[in-house]
């Protein structure tokens, strides 16, 4: 009784390393996807936190500091928060930037905003008033180090009294 011979061909061999192949590929696609979107959710959730902030801000009563007489009022007034330093003050390339509580602290656009992030940041953000009516928040970074920057921004307008915020966050190139 002869004993058939067993193994695979060269052939079989050849297409399970080119399935395999394949596979690694999609695998190293997808995890760089899953990588990139978790790194541009920070900018998504810090502007949209800024946008909040600044809605919060704008809706605390501000009255005016001088003395009032018996049976006099005053109005309540509104406004926006100055502007603010960028933290840090170059997008961080292809680095996470850890930033001192104090730079939050003692600014006055992001103290008055009550925001600062205390994790390490892929991001440089900033909060800009352009005029008495309307701001936008950026978020500036460079993920990949190719001196191109992806920006996130969010703007808000006071139209008659109160305050409306863009429905979506803006994005410019999000994936560099």
């Amino acid at each position: 009784m002869k004993l058939a011979k067993r193994g695979f061909t060269l052939v079989e061999l050849m297409i399970v390393v080119a399935i395999i192949g394949v596979l690694a590929a999609l695998a190293i696609y997808g995890v760089r996807r899953y990588l990139l979107n978790a790194k541009t959710s920070e900018a998504k959730e810090m502007i949209g936190r800024i946008s909040k902030d600044a809605s919060t801000a704008f809706q605390r009563e501000s009255m005016a500091g001088a003395i009032m007489g018996a049976g006099s009022s005053t109005g309540v007034l509104h406004s926006l928060c100055a502007t603010s330093i960028a933290i840090p003050t170059t997008a961080p390339a292809a680095a996470k930037y850890q930033s001192a509580p104090s730079l939050w602290a003692t600014d006055p656009g992001w103290s008055c905003l009550k925001f600062a992030i205390n994790d390490p940041q892929y991001y440089m953000y900033q909060y800009v008033l352009t005029n008495a009516s309307l701001y936008t928040a950026v978020a500036n970074g460079d993920l990949n180090n190719n001196a191109t920057l992806s920006t996130f921004s969010i703007s808000g307008q006071v139209i008659g009294g109160s305050l409306f915020t863009s429905p979506t966050i803006s994005e410019n190139l999000p994936e560099e």
